[in-house]
């Protein structure tokens, strides 16, 4: 009978057994780049509009746990559609509970995808990262230092990119709670409008025209968008307005 020796089992696991719910993502994420690109589409939708209803209106909650399902897996698996789905969440099940559906989803397929790339790379990106030093250990170090209001800016104004935003909280030490609920509160204003847009489609259908979803960049909407990413930004000015005092 053979036992294991101490070396054996205070050996840490293959790193690379970590790494690949990450790499399937990105794999997954790819693909769904090519070959997903029409298939979720605001044409698809409109043109499948009487069926989902149907189905809605059949079992509307199994309905609401497939679509919830169905958000989790285009946003913890990065595919093109994210934009269609909260437009579907609020046509399928008006502004609540979709604008609730859509939210909730978000932030769960977020959460797999900040899990998956702490687990795989986090820490060793992040010792990297403070090792080099530069313009890329300040920002990690910024972050750390700032995170809730740091975190909250990027879902409220989100000019860096939903999936990259997923991954840099990864790489600085933010924890599961922290990343997860300033995606939730975040991600809300935004999604509320996209929710409304879609609670209106039928009406657009109808017309046979598309979505303006310009909508969001109109002053009375992002105004107080900007406004609450000016307040989050608030305890960052104040912390540095203290040091250099």
């Amino acid at each position: 009978m053979h036992t294991k020796t101490e070396d054996q089992m205070t050996r840490p696991a293959n790193p690379w057994l970590k790494r690949l719910p990450f790499l399937a993502i990105v794999l997954v994420a790819l693909l769904g780049a090519f070959l997903l690109r029409d298939q979720i589409s605001f044409d698809a939708l409109a043109q499948h509009r009487d069926t989902l209803l149907a189905f809605r209106d059949s079992n509307f909650i199994l309905a609401s746990l497939v679509f919830v399902a169905a958000y989790v897996i285009i946003v913890g698996f990065s595919l093109p559609g994210a934009t269609i789905a909260t437009l579907a969440g609020g046509f399928l099940f008006g502004l609540f509970p979709g604008v609730l559906y859509n939210v909730g989803g978000a932030t769960v397929g977020a959460a797999a995808v900040f899990l998956a790339a702490r687990a795989g790379f986090g820490a060793d990106v992040a010792a990297r990262i403070e090792e080099k030093g530069g313009a890329a250990a300040r920002l990690q170090q910024g972050l750390r230092e700032n995170e809730w209001s740091a975190l909250l800016i990027m879902r409220l104004v989100p000019a860096v990119p939903f999936f990259i935003a997923n991954l840099l909280p990864a790489f600085v030490g933010t924890s599961l709670f922290r990343f997860a609920l300033t995606t939730f509160v975040g991600i809300i204003p935004g999604t509320f409008v996209f929710t409304s847009v879609g609670a209106g489609l039928g009406e657009v259908f109808a017309r046979g025209d598309t979505p303006d979803l310009s909508i969001i960049f109109a002053p009375h909407i992002l105004g107080p968008i900007l406004g609450l990413a000016a307040l989050s930004a608030l305890p960052i000015i104040l912390k540095r307005f203290k040091k250099e005092v």
